[in-house]
């Protein structure tokens, strides 16, 4: 058995915290958090591996995107093999279009068998009418082109070269 703690990406605190059998799948664990939260689970979702800094790694989506052979899907991730051990943290993100973004880390595990599983065990806060704003900046990345002052060469600066006499 599991104990996951699920936290939505909000200013106030919102979390939930699920008690979920050890073979459950990822689809079925998405269905669980869509539902904890109140969504109704139909929109698309996906899951992302992360490290210990919640550092976005690679995605579960809910379907096989693979045009041949068996690509990774929530439905053959199973949790015990996805996340091992406690501590463990995955990224979750519900509704492409509002980007839901939840935190879940494993904080239990235990041989202990319920048999009503999946179970809410601790609801926090509300969650709001809408999702948060999401502002996504990519690092700067070392073009290879040098900064704008080097634009100037022996020929001279670009703009005040002047293109209408040819």
């Amino acid at each position: 058995m599991y104990k996951i703690r699920v936290i939505l990406d909000t200013k106030e605190d919102v979390i939930r915290t699920i008690l979920v059998d050890d073979t459950l799948n990822l689809e079925d664990l998405h269905a669980t958090i869509a539902k904890s939260f109140g969504f109704g689970g139909q929109e698309m979702a996906s899951f992302y591996r992360t490290d210990d800094e919640w550092n976005q790694g690679e995605e579960i989506p809910l379907f096989n995107m693979e045009e041949v052979g068996e690509g990774v899907s929530m439905q053959t991730c199973i949790l015990n093999e996805s996340l091992p051990e406690e501590n463990n943290k995955l990224i979750y993100v519900y509704d492409f279009l509002n980007m839901w973004t939840f935190y879940l880390e494993v904080i239990e595990i235990s041989k202990e068998a319920k048999g009503d599983l999946p179970q809410i065990i601790l609801t926090v806060g509300e969650i709001p009418s809408e999702a948060p704003e999401k502002e996504f900046v990519a690092e700067k990345l070392d073009d290879g082109f040098g900064d704008e002052g080097d634009i100037d060469d022996e020929y001279g600066h670009f703009d005040d070269f002047d293109y209408n006499e040819y």
